[in-house]
């Protein structure tokens, strides 16, 4: 690459490394300075404000103040339980709806919101109760919000006056269906792009992260006076965007240093900015340089206490993620005292609210929880929902509740797309295109509001929705045709490409959340190896006289050095919401015109693996109308061969379904089809057919939040992960079949584990006996060494099905996390083949 062509391209919100590092230095001299952390002054506290809560306080009960500590999730909990146990607070995760309605309108919202509102009045003491949730862009969990583009294209903005206003026009929606409390915003610092929450990442310059996160805050909260504020949430505290690999809720091994000067100067940003609620990281610290680890974040007294609310001098409520307690070693997903000791104010317990409670008081009583701890944490929630001024206004009462107009701000949105997109290449100037011409659009993503919301839309996953969800939403294709008729051909089958003028071709990721998302260290980058069919509708409009136009969405930077040598012009989309048009905007000539603005808020790489290379487009780099013309060479492509890691472990399914494999089921004897299991983390499906099942499947949780599937067998049938492709086995040594389960009804007869490996190719194992012993609803590993099936018939080098697990009703459990794990048949507790009865 020429000086010129890796120059970066920058504009205020991108300084440059030196002036980054000074910006450092000024921020955190104590960091510079000194391993220690640095300090910040609490709050002045109010004195009239401390006296109320102290009144407030002196009233309450312990089993009251345990209420107001718990956040289980709506589909959980009733307004008479609100009422009966005093609870603070409930949530919706992603994909829950009133009445589990997906349809469910504001009115709807509203009605539930003043339902629990009510009732935790009618509770002794009459403490109204504070409900959360996700709005992360816009309030997109309810049907026909405004969606504005995720944090990675606010971040390629660089402009934090859209980022207030965004939040601004979030916070006013949320009011309409009367709650009070956003999960929002994330400033996690994303280090390595296999994360699979880098799109909630502003950026991984952590001067920029800092001033977005703030003025997210900001927009969010106003002086929580008005009635469109709501109380924001900076979170995860802390560390979660560099964990190893990139793997979600990891294990962060920077320094001390590290951790402030790269993870923690959001936080300062958010709490100088008002930000009146902290959520805890579900990822781990270990603190190379001294050789200590702290264990799990929502454990460690160390950073939520010693560092967070006494050096940062925080005085709102910190509140945990979902279960994120059971992750604490010797916790469950209901019994935590060493979480409330390290400093959890209100625990997140979607489910098992009722046995926390129970377990809490008796851990006051017995002494395992101080009581000073207890009334401490419930002085910050009733210091929180007074400032917010809960006691004040219920919902129903404010100018916005009720209101479907509160939803919409569509102009913002579709400004906010224009301004987030980065043009990476624009040879020989085919951009911007000219009204009128003979346009084709290609490509699986441009008529697809799914592809282009991402996740945390509608649902958890994304998934799960089609274009019909949204409303009051413009496809990219939509915004297009405003610009003139166009031919669209998703695959480009069939297409003479020559008679058009230009090729305009929208492709990218698909959408997901969290883990769900993360590249396993077994995969790369590369993004055509997981989404071949982008890389085939490229090759089937390029090189035919024909400029190819390239409109790239994704949660992510990503290899694509492939794509963009197919590509005359390439542009990075990102995930830019509901308003299609204002990727269009960009694309042509016309009244009024605009220009790429936009500049890469993460480096683009230009290699399969992370940091193997310089980027290929460094950090602030982008194109424009207005500026010099850049040329883009053709650049290398390498091939993938193999992951960027060593390969000690093959997913299957861990959390979702790792491509090759698809969870399936299906008949023992052929009398019905194999059906893939639905996307729909929400549903539960019964197979052959809802009205006379054999299986019925439905998502719940073993580790983390919907990561298990829970099967049914009330007739003969198998689950399994088929592929066309064949995996070697051998190359795992010591290797076994492991995966995580809860067995809720133990099988009755026999159930039979195997491995296919073609026609007449296959190792089956009998489970049965295992399966009885592991005891009903014990969350169990069982690990299956792959010399027993080797010894049972399969030929390891060739399989095609590595996990099959056929039963006969009844019989019941979950499964999660299902891998092949080298080295693992040599653990303590892996099964002996002498257990496992072998079946040729």
């Amino acid at each position: 690459m020429n000086a010129k062509f890796q120059a970066r391209r920058r504009r205020p919100g991108f300084p440059s490394a030196s002036s980054f590092s000074l910006l450092l230095l000024a921020i955190v001299p104590a960091v510079a300075a000194t391993p220690d952390w640095p300090s910040r002054p609490a709050p002045r506290p109010d004195p009239a404000l401390e006296a109320r809560i102290e009144k407030l306080l002196a009233g309450m009960s312990l089993a009251q103040k345990v209420g107001q500590m718990t956040q289980p999730e709506i589909k959980s909990i009733t307004p008479a339980e609100v009422t009966r146990y005093s609870i603070g607070s409930v949530l919706n995760g992603g994909g829950t709806w009133p009445g589990n309605n997906k349809q469910a309108g504001v009115g709807d919202w509203l009605a539930l919101a003043k339902a629990y509102h009510q009732a935790s009045l009618a509770a002794p003491g009459g403490i109204p109760l504070i409900w959360g949730t996700d709005a992360v862009h816009g309030h997109n969990n309810v049907l026909g919000a405004t969606l504005f583009p995720h944090n990675i294209g606010l971040g390629a903005s660089g402009d934090a006056a859209l980022v207030e206003e965004i939040a601004a026009a979030t916070a006013k929606a949320v009011r309409s269906t009367g709650i009070r409390w956003v999960f929002a915003p994330t400033i996690a610092v994303a280090r390595d792009a296999r994360w699979g929450r880098t799109y909630e990442s502003f950026s991984e310059n952590p001067a920029l992260v800092a001033r977005l996160g703030a003025a997210h805050v900001r927009g969010l909260q106003g002086q929580l006076k008005g009635d469109a504020n709501v109380v924001a949430t900076a979170k995860h505290f802390i560390g979660d965007g560099g964990t190893e690999l990139g793997r979600d809720q990891g294990v962060n091994r920077s320094d001390r240093a590290e951790l402030m000067a790269v993870h923690g100067q959001g936080y300062l940003a958010a709490l100088d900015a008002g930000a009146q609620t902290v959520m805890a990281s579900f990822n781990s610290w270990h603190e190379e340089a001294a050789g200590v680890g702290y264990g799990k974040l929502h454990g460690s007294h160390a950073l939520l206490t010693g560092l967070l609310k006494e050096r940062l001098g925080f005085d709102g409520l910190l509140v945990s993620d979902w279960n994120g307690i059971g992750q604490v070693q010797g916790c469950s997903n209901a019994s935590c005292p060493q979480a409330i000791k390290a400093g959890i104010d209100m625990v997140m317990v979607p489910e098992d609210w009722r046995a926390f409670i129970a377990n809490t008081i008796a851990e006051v009583e017995r002494g395992e929880i101080p009581q000073a701890r207890i009334d401490d944490a419930v002085r910050r929630i009733l210091r929180v929902k007074l400032r917010a001024g809960l006691f004040d206004k219920a919902p129903g009462e404010g100018v916005w509740d009720g209101k479907a107009e509160a939803l919409q701000a569509r102009e913002l949105a579709r400004r906010a797309a224009r301004q987030t997109l980065v043009l990476l290449k624009n040879n020989g100037g085919v951009l911007p295109l000219t009204r009128g011409k003979r346009i084709l659009v290609v490509g699986k993503s441009a008529d697809s509001l799914p592809n282009q919301a991402g996740g945390w839309t509608l649902t958890w996953q994304g998934t799960e929705n089609r274009s019909s969800d949204f409303p009051a939403a413009t496809t990219i294709l939509a915004g297009l045709r405003e610009f003139g008729e166009l031919q669209f051909s998703e695959t480009a089958e069939g297409v003479d490409v020559r008679r058009f003028d230009a090729v305009i071709a929208v492709i990218g990721e698909t959408p997901y959340a969290e883990g769900h998302g993360d590249i396993p260290a077994s995969g790369t980058l590369q993004h055509s190896s997981r989404y071949p069919e982008d890389l085939a509708v490229l090759k089937k409009v390029s090189g035919q006289g024909v400029p190819v136009v390239t409109v790239f969405l994704s949660g992510r930077t990503v290899y694509a050095n492939d794509l963009i040598n197919l590509s005359d012009a390439f542009v990075a989309a990102w995930l830019p919401g509901s308003e299609g048009g204002g990727v269009a905007d960009l694309l042509f000539r016309g009244a009024p015109s605009y220009d790429f603005t936009a500049r890469l808020p993460f480096a683009w790489p230009a290699a399969i693996c992370p940091g193997k290379t310089r980027p290929l487009f460094a950090l602030g780099y982008g194109l424009s109308y207005a500026g010099k013309p850049a040329s883009v060479p053709r650049l290398p492509v390498q091939q993938s061969s193999g992951g960027c890691a060593a390969a000690t472990e093959m997913g299957i399914f861990v959390k979702s379904n790792q491509p090759p494999y698809q969870l399936q089921v299906g008949s023992l004897d052929g009398s019905w089809p194999e059906a893939a299991l639905g996307g729909d983390l929400n549903a539960s499906l019964g197979y052959p057919s809802e009205a006379a099942p054999r299986v019925s499947v439905s998502t719940v949780q073993i580790n983390t939040q919907q990561d298990a599937r829970r099967v049914v067998w009330q007739g003969p049938a198998r689950l399994f992960a088929g592929s066309a492709q064949k995996a070697a086995l051998q190359t795992y040594p010591n290797g076994a079949l492991v995966f995580d389960t809860v067995v809720e009804q133990a099988p009755s007869a026999s159930v039979r584990l195997a491995m296919g490996c073609g026609a007449g190719c296959a190792g089956m194992l009998e489970l049965g006996d295992v399966l009885r012993r592991l005891g009903v609803g014990k969350r169990s590993t069982v690990k299956v060494p792959l010399s027993c099936f080797a010894a049972a018939g399969a030929e390891l080098s060739r399989i095609e099905q590595p996990f099959s697990l056929a039963a006969d009703a009844p019989f019941t459990a979950a499964f999660a996390n299902i891998r092949v794990q080298a080295g693992a048949a040599l653990d303590a507790d892996a099964l002996k083949c002498s257990q496992l009865k072998l079946q040729r």
